[in-house]
């Protein structure tokens, strides 16, 4: 471990020099020996093994054997309409699929990063995946790390290592730094990291791992290893599917039983028993749910969600349990002044503080600030206050400085202007307050007593406690510009608190969460104290006891982990590794948990959650790559969009589902029944008719429920359960009821029928069985609520279809054209008010149904 050898040992074990480096030919030779410095990225599907996956789903599966089965028995229409079907279905789901692709490919960063590297003495800028092992890099401020470096020599230097560990603030490095024992990556300070970029100061280092081999490379590893859940939808829809099948075989069993028992021909009965295996199985279900959640991944593309996977939709609407990063996520990522302490009083500031800040300071203003993160903060305080640097340092010139020093915890600078020479020292309260004798109170300087000591103290630590980092302030007039002892006997001038502040609109989403029923937990790299500060602000966490740290995660077992989880609110100082076992323990409680995040070190809990969010902007690739949805605008709130679109898409799903099994459920009753008690006769149905109405009047009322509009009171339910079926809450009753109802209208109809003829009779069942199931589309609205108390016309495509549709069955009905095709005649006036008055009557009795169960 390089973290627990110094300089000299590292370099003997790495074949390098620190002056000179490697030389070109050495270089070269690592370089062939152990591959380039870089992170292997997963191999993306061609479209072709898109489109293969398509055909996987069990449905699809048995539509295609129906299909087949129907081309023997010559029954090339029926066959044709089926595979149409089965291959639009495949290429709606291969071209959300590729759109996503794409949306995530202009994200990412196109170039390559580069890395000034010393080789045979001369310093030299490379693109970084062509580092080697043994390589002496040159670091500054703002160079991104190239690979995993041991630190030789440093000054000052800070690093931003938030995408790797999650740590909001820069962490101070020191080159001489030895470890004994093993310690946790947010401690080795001798060492930087793949990733993570300098803030401040300046170091050389040795590259001691590259690639794969380096902590962000070991993450990228872990992606590989898990593999993919299926959603609940899908385990919904499979078993769905399989029920279905055997339902479908058991028809055909049946029928041919009944062939034989009746005498009839087989070869006939072997045609009538597949119209009811199809009529069994609803052909436009695959075809209903992708359309429908490709729809709802456009609606959330527009607001800011890509979805990489279609399922993801609809397992948003699952969720229970959002993890949530910290860091960029739940805050902005940079530091904000919300506190400050001037003349004895919190909350105040005056000139003096807000010039000593900016003049005291680093970070420049461009078009916008830049600097180390906490000068940075403080330099903007002072512009918005209307302190700017520019200005002041125009009448206060630097003249001399003691740069910030990590022993010290102190940095000074030191000012000529016509009154003479000042100079400012800004550091930790306590290192500052053992500097002065005097404190400012209302531009008069004062003795320091003890009654303004402990204020100042007091002051501090109450500031402190809300998870601030404290910076002071103290100054001194001088005589000349290089006296000894600057930092002595000094003015107390006040002291600035900082902290990364919650994004604006996060609590009300929080909030929004609370009321729907799902926890949100909070998992960050940071502070304790720092963590449950934003927490508490957020009211994800009330007690400090729902803290707990990844120290505390190592001592206990992921069965304890179980038992526990569910009174901890936030996770801190913990590790990537800790974050899967975080994500694991709510799915082993049944959870359906949906992690966000942007770095790198949130990559493997957001591959292993059942939905993985990364952030847009601040993301990194590795992330996004692992990722189910990513948020354009980096904004959490749009989480909670999704997760009440996922909510609606799957409830519109629900209601496809059950309104298109009603109907199946209608036609095979009408259709056995009529073979079982009525021998003598034609089946009330021939194949074409029962295709026809499960491809036109099934999937596109179903397809319009699928696009209904959002229920007000939506997020206002708890989340669904994982293991809940497509039929809870009398879905079951509900869809049985309505198919043996409109299976009995259509026979009722065909019974009259067959006193004229047996086109007759087929031609006005078949006219029942689709209007009648035209009308109950219409009660699918709410399977509590009335339709006059949904809104009859606020799901305009839904009425647009059923006018369209019941205009098409009577144009099929009434023109010749169609009686060759779909073996119909024409019918009086008389029979169309028996066919209207018995298909309507399924919207009367299920408004009598809901006001009885309403009254209940």
């Amino acid at each position: 471990m390089p973290y627990r050898m110094n300089r000299y040992q590292v370099l003997k074990k790495l074949g390098s020099d620190e002056n000179i480096g490697l030389s070109e030919q050495e270089a070269k030779t690592r370089l062939s020996k152990n591959g380039k410095n870089e992170l292997v990225k997963q191999k993306k599907e061609t479209p072709l093994q898109m489109f293969i996956e398509q055909f996987e789903d069990p449905m699809v599966i048995i539509l295609i054997i129906g299909a087949i089965i129907s081309i023997f028995l010559h029954e090339i229409i029926d066959a044709s309409i089926i595979f149409v079907v089965i291959i639009l279905n495949a290429i709606i789901g291969v071209v959300q699929e590729f759109k996503a692709e794409k949306a995530i490919d202009a994200l990412e960063k196109l170039s390559s990063p580069k890395a000034s590297v010393i080789r045979e003495g001369y310093l030299k800028e490379i693109d970084s995946k062509d580092l080697v092992v043994g390589d002496i890099i040159e670091l500054s401020v703002g160079n991104y790390i190239p690979a995993d470096i041991r630190l030789l020599q440093a000054t000052n230097l800070k690093v931003e290592e938030s995408t790797l560990t999650g740590e909001s603030v820069p962490v101070e490095k020191d080159c001489e730094a030895e470890y004994d024992d093993v310690v946790d990556l947010h401690d080795q300070k001798n060492m930087v990291f793949m990733s993570t970029y300098v803030t401040y100061g300046k170091a050389r280092g040795v590259v001691v791992r590259c690639g794969m081999d380096s902590e962000v490379g070991h993450i990228a590893g872990m992606l590989s290893k898990h593999e993919e859940d299926p959603t609940p939808l899908q385990m919904r829809l499979a078993y769905l599917s399989k029920l279905l099948g055997i339902l479908s075989v058991g028809i055909c069993i049946a029928m041919f039983i009944v062939a034989v028992l009746q005498g009839r021909n087989l070869f006939d009965m072997l045609l009538l028993s597949i119209s009811l295996a199809v009529a069994a199985i609803p052909e436009g279900l695959p075809a209903v749910v992708t359309i429908v959640l490709a729809l709802g991944v456009q609606v959330m593309s527009k607001n800011h969600a890509i979805i990489r996977k279609l399922h993801a939709v609809e397992t948003l609407g699952s969720i229970s349990v959002i993890c949530s990063d910290k860091t960029g996520t739940l805050t902005q990522n940079h530091m904000k002044v919300v506190s400050t302490y001037a003349d004895g009083i919190l909350q105040k500031s005056n000139d003096e503080l807000l010039r000593g800040f900016a003049l005291c300071n680093d970070a420049i203003v461009s078009e916008e600030v830049m600097g180390e993160p906490t000068e940075a903060a403080l330099l903007t305080y002072c512009e918005q206050q209307g302190m700017h640097k520019a200005e002041c340092e125009r009448n206060y010139i630097r003249v001399n400085e003691i740069p910030f020093d990590s022993s010290r915890k102190l940095m000074t600078t030191v000012h000529q202007s016509d009154k003479g020479y000042i100079a400012y020292t800004k550091g930790a309260p306590e290192k500052i307050l053992e500097l002065c004798t005097t404190v400012l109170i209302d531009g008069k300087q004062v003795r320091m007593s003890a009654f303004e000591k402990n204020r100042i103290l007091e002051a501090s630590k109450q500031v402190s406690s809300d998870a601030q980092r404290v910076l002071a302030l103290a100054r001194k007039t001088m005589k000349s510009a290089h006296e000894d002892a600057i930092e002595g006997k000094m003015c107390f001038v006040g002291f600035a608190g900082m902290i990364d502040p919650p994004r604006e609109e996060v609590k009300d989403s929080i909030q929004l969460c609370h009321q729907a029923g799902i926890r949100v937990v909070m998992i960050t790299g940071d502070h304790p104290l720092t963590a449950f500060a934003i927490a508490k602000q957020l009211k994800i966490a009330k007690r400090s006891d729902q803290v707990m740290t990844g120290r505390m995660l190592d001592e206990i077992s992921d069965e304890e982990l179980k038992d526990k989880i569910s009174n901890i609110c936030v996770f801190a100082r913990v590790t990537p590794e800790h974050k899967v076992r975080i994500v694991n323990a709510f799915k082993k409680r049944k959870d359906v948990v949906a992690m966000s995040g942007d770095g790198v070190n949130d990559a493997p809990s957001l591959k292993n959650a059942d939905v993985g969010i990364a952030m847009g902007k601040t993301g990194t690739d590795v992330c996004k790559q692992a990722s189910d949805m990513i948020l354009a605008d980096d904004n959490f709130a749009t989480i909670v969009m999704a997760v009440e679109q996922g909510r609606n898409i799957y409830m519109n799903i629900q209601k496809a589902v059950l309104y298109l099994l009603s109907c199946n459920i209608g036609e095979v009753m009408s259709l056995f029944l009529a073979i079982v008690f009525m021998p003598k006769v034609v089946s009330c149905l021939s194949a074409i008719q029962i295709l026809w109405v499960n491809l036109v009047t099934d999937a596109f009322p179903a397809l319009a429920l699928g696009v209904d509009p959002k229920d007000q009171y939506i997020m206002s339910e708890k989340p669904r359960d994982r293991e809940e079926s497509l039929f809870a809450h009398g879905g079951m009753i509900f869809t049985l009821m309505n198919g043996f109802f409109i299976g009995t209208i259509t026979l009722v109809a065909f019974r009259y029928g067959l006193t004229t003829s047996s086109q007759k009779a087929q031609t006005m069942a078949f006219m029942v069985l689709s209007m009648s199931q035209l009308f109950h589309s219409l009660n699918l609205r709410s399977m509590r609520h009335s339709i006059f108390e949904v809104g009859i016309f606020k799901n305009k495509w839904l009425i647009l279809t059923v006018i369209l549709s019941l205009v098409l069955q009577i144009t099929v009905c009434q023109l010749p054209i169609f009686h060759t095709l779909l073996k119909t005649v024409s019918l009086t006036i008389v029979e169309w008010g028996i066919v209207f008055g018995l298909s309507m009557s399924v919207i009367l009795i299920n408004e009598i149904s809901k006001w009885i169960a309403k009254d209940k």
